[in-house]
């Protein structure tokens, strides 16, 4: 995921801002990490670059 990406993005619930925390990044491309809601304080995890921006009650976590 591009952190560029931020301007558009938004929490899913009330669309309100997403906080970003990095766990990895190769160059401007974040690998790992998670999205957080400014609001709602729920976590939206960023797996192989892939943001998964479902509700937490549409998730299949694994």
């Amino acid at each position: 995921m591009k952190e560029s990406l931020m301007d558009i993005l938004c929490d899913p619930l009330d669309k309100s801002d997403l906080d970003l925390e990095v766990d990895e990044r190769d160059g401007d491309e974040i690998i790992e990490g998670r999205l957080i809601g400014s609001v709602t304080g729920e976590v939206y995890p960023i797996e192989d670059g892939i943001p998964n921006l479902l509700p937490p009650d549409m998730r299949d976590d694994e």
